[in-house]
């Protein structure tokens, strides 16, 4: 989570929302990624996104199962049904995001039992360090606007 919180610091250096996503198997990283929507000019550049590109095209396969996603933000449901095609195995989280989290917080869509996969989520590691620096880049672009 720490490699994660550290690719959110870098998406607040570019002035993106400061989340930040690591894929990894066995030890391994696989991917890695954070907030790109607005460099990119793609509303599908979430962390967890960038990660699973990056861990597919690094591995040449859409499934990475047996791996787990570390994001520093509850999964929104756009991100959550990416992890389930990509078969991901696990996701750990930071912070909960009471207003699109889709892993309990507004909807869980991993516990969705229709769905023809399904993926183990918790969250809370380093929530307080994750939320801090959410918090703190959107104040900053409230004081900015004022």
């Amino acid at each position: 989570m720490r490699i994660a919180l550290d690719l959110a610091h870098q998406a607040a250096d570019r002035d993106e929302v400061p989340v930040g996503a690591v894929l990894v198997r066995d030890g391994d990283i696989l991917g890695r990624g954070y907030n790109q929507p607005i460099a990119r000019h793609d509303p599908s550049a979430h962390a967890e996104i960038v990660a699973l590109r990056d861990a597919a095209a690094r591995l040449g396969n859409y499934r990475i199962p047996g791996s787990t996603l570390y994001v520093t933000l509850e999964p929104c449901a756009m991100c959550v049904g990416a992890i389930l095609h990509a078969r991901v195995e696990k996701v750990i989280f930071g912070a909960a995001d009471p207003k699109t989290g889709a892993a309990g917080s507004v909807i869980d869509l991993f516990a969705e039992a229709r769905l023809n996969h399904h993926a183990s989520a918790s969250g809370g590691l380093l929530a307080d360090e994750c939320g801090k620096l959410l918090s703190a880049f959107f104040a900053g672009r409230r004081a900015r606007a004022a």
